[in-house]
């Protein structure tokens, strides 16, 4: 399996675009994803907030990774998403794995940190398999509908 992080082009967007038609997604924008101009500006935003990656693997693009929130004290809040065919084959392990190897190495970053709902074993499976340790739940952190959900946390070291 051949994958490889690198800048977002704008020429990505229909990737983008497909990507946040799945349910799943629809909410893992700050705002909703519904052209390919909606794309086009959700790689745009990522200029001057944080380090985001397009997630290729085989040279075609099937994710991001991207570590924000970079503070004072050298941390650094990371996410990560595949198309849903990439899912379950180790991409996003992977990749996000790669991502933090990135950040300690040239960020400079000490720790970094993730959250994911508890009803979403596979992103569980994703961070730990990245060499991300889980520290706590965070309950009814997030509110999707009128629905609370708790939030596990998971951090890696530099150290680690």
């Amino acid at each position: 399996m051949d994958i490889k992080l690198r800048e977002w082009r704008e020429d990505d967007a229909p990737v983008v675009f497909r990507a946040f038609q799945a349910a799943d997604m629809r909410r893992q924008s700050p705002w909703p994803i519904l052209s390919v101009q909606d794309a086009v500006g959700w790689i745009a935003a990522w200029e001057g907030v944080g380090h985001a990656f397009a997630v290729t693997l085989d040279g075609q693009v099937v994710g991001n990774v991207a570590v924000t929130g970079i503070d004072s004290h050298d941390n650094g809040w990371v996410s990560y998403w595949t198309v849903e065919e990439a899912r379950g084959r180790g991409v996003a392990a992977a990749a996000t794995s790669e991502l933090a190897a990135w950040a300690f190495r040239e960020r400079g970053l000490y720790r970094l940190e993730l959250g994911h709902r508890t009803n979403n074993p596979a992103s569980c499976r994703v961070a730990t398999k990245a060499g991300f340790r889980p520290e706590g739940i965070e309950r009814g952190k997030l509110c999707y509908d009128g629905i609370r959900y708790d939030v596990e946390r998971h951090a890696r070291l530099a150290t680690d």
